[in-house]
């Protein structure tokens, strides 16, 4: 999309960090490092908040019970991925659990209480997720992830030292003369012409690839999810792993068509919702590991068993059979997915929601080791974009609690590497290389990317290589 011409004379920025994605990973990394003493950066696509992070209903998991432990914790999510993951990332995630969400409520995050202790306030309410083998998610209703994020945004628009710009995509790394990552050339929506953003360590934290709409699927993901990170990565030379792997959560709304994709919270199978065929039969045990529920609603579907509404293919998540189980707990406890019937225009208390799998999460991703620090030296990168963590299937739970411990490992070896100073000699020498691989595997040079929206965005790609030269 871009040429080195393109970026001469464009305005710079510099900073000692730059943070490319304003989701929960790239907050928690860009608070991390400024509280470390560095000058921040933090880029976002929309604005900040605008991510998958918000997206995440279920709750966070964190091996904080008695009868838990962090063996266990780690053992479920090995065995969840089906044991493809690197064991050094997981054993980073779950020891830190504990800590992880300490740190999150002294921020000003609120969860979810047991009344079994009045005089103290109540303990963490913990519930059980699909796959695992003890009770340890922690949530906040069922908008946990929306509920992090505003805790989130605001520490850091409170932070000193971290300068936001919203509407600011990156369209290309930056290299310097030695191959390192010297920062991005950002693109600002609003005024149409480039940036350059130089920095000593650059941390990206874009998120994932749902509107890609992979296999033709719908998606929960958030409407920059264009995995345009892992292109800007792969194009510098970030190695990549498990791309071939993604999640499909089993809970989509299959009709009516206006909300085809959008989230049922796993929060409603965790307290009793079942799932249910057009035979009106119990298929599948509802917490199962994700890619488990999800394959036996996609195969009730294919062999005649699903329920047809308006020519949409799915089944019945069963919320009528909760409610009377758990008198009040749709108002109560379940406020995402009450608002979200309303739109369908039901009642979940007497009518089951139709439901089908959605594309909602990318496990593989940039290769990065415990620190956050790539293939690449200068580039680190944080949360859904990154592959590793999570193997061949992640564990609901795991995505919440990725975000905050790697956003604060990488944060602060961010802060660190700062310290060697800017970059010079900056550019984009690095897509010479790329073309010629390109022509020696005779594969077309007109395909522009990254792709920062959907085809239904109907944004202008040209149009960011026009601004950067008027």
């Amino acid at each position: 999309m871009l040429e080195d011409v393109d970026i001469a004379g464009s305005s710079a920025l510099d900073a000692d960090v730059l943070v490319i994605g304003g989701g929960g990973a790239g907050c928690v990394a860009a608070l991390t490092a400024a509280r470390a003493g560095a000058r921040v950066l933090l880029a976002t696509k929309l604005r900040i908040g605008d991510s998958n992070t918000v997206m995440a209903e279920g709750g966070i998991q964190a091996a904080v019970g008695a009868e838990d432990s962090l063996q266990r914790h780690f053992e479920d999510t090995l065995r969840a991925g089906h044991f493809a993951a690197d064991k050094a990332l997981v054993a980073a995630l779950v020891s830190e659990g504990p800590a992880a969400i300490r740190w999150l409520i002294q921020e000003g995050m609120s969860f979810d209480l047991t009344k079994d202790s009045p005089h103290m306030g109540g303990t963490l309410l913990r519930k059980t997720p699909g796959g695992a083998s003890a009770p340890r998610l922690l949530s906040y209703k069922d908008f946990t992830g929306l509920e992090l994020m505003r805790t989130l945004r605001e520490a850091v628009l409170l932070q000193s030292g971290i300068t936001v710009l919203d509407r600011h995509p990156a369209l290309e790394l930056l290299a310097d003369d030695r191959g390192r990552c010297a920062g991005a050339v950002l693109h600002d929506l609003a005024r149409g012409r480039s940036i350059l953003a130089r920095a000593s360590a650059t941390l990206l934290a874009t998120g994932g690839a749902g509107r890609l709409h992979l296999g033709g699927f719908p998606t929960s993901n958030h409407f920059g999810a264009m995995a345009d990170g892992l292109v800007m990565a792969y194009r510098l030379g970030a190695r990549l792993r498990e791309m071939d792997s993604f999640q499909y959560h089993p809970t989509g709304i299959a009709w009516p068509q206006h909300l085809v994709g959008a989230l049922v919270s796993e929060a409603a199978r965790s307290t009793g919702a079942f799932l249910v065929n057009g035979k009106g039969e119990r298929f599948v045990d509802e917490l199962q590991p994700r890619d488990i529920v999800a394959s036996a609603i996609l195969r009730e579907i294919a062999e005649g068993r699903g329920i047809e509404r308006d020519g949409k293919l799915g089944v019945f998540l069963d919320t009528p059979v909760l409610e009377r189980s758990h008198p009040g707990i749709l108002k109560e406890s379940l406020v995402t997915l009450s608002h979200l019937a309303q739109r369908c225009g039901n009642d979940p208390a007497r009518e089951p929601l139709l439901i089908r799998p959605t594309l909602h999460y990318q496990n593989g991703g940039v290769a990065i080791d415990a620190t956050g620090h790539t293939s690449v030296p200068g580039l680190l990168c944080a949360g859904e974009m990154t592959g590793g963590l999570h193997g061949l299937n992640r564990m609901m739970g795991n995505a919440l609690l990725e975000l905050v411990v790697f956003g604060r490992r990488a944060g602060a070896a961010a802060a660190a590497q700062a310290r060697t100073g800017l970059p010079r000699n900056i550019g984009l020498s690095h897509l010479a290389n790329w073309r010629r691989s390109l022509v020696a595997h005779s594969l077309s040079l007109e395909k522009k990317a990254p792709l920062l929206f959907p085809p239904y965005g109907n944004f202008d790609a040209t149009s960011c290589r026009r601004g950067a030269t008027q």
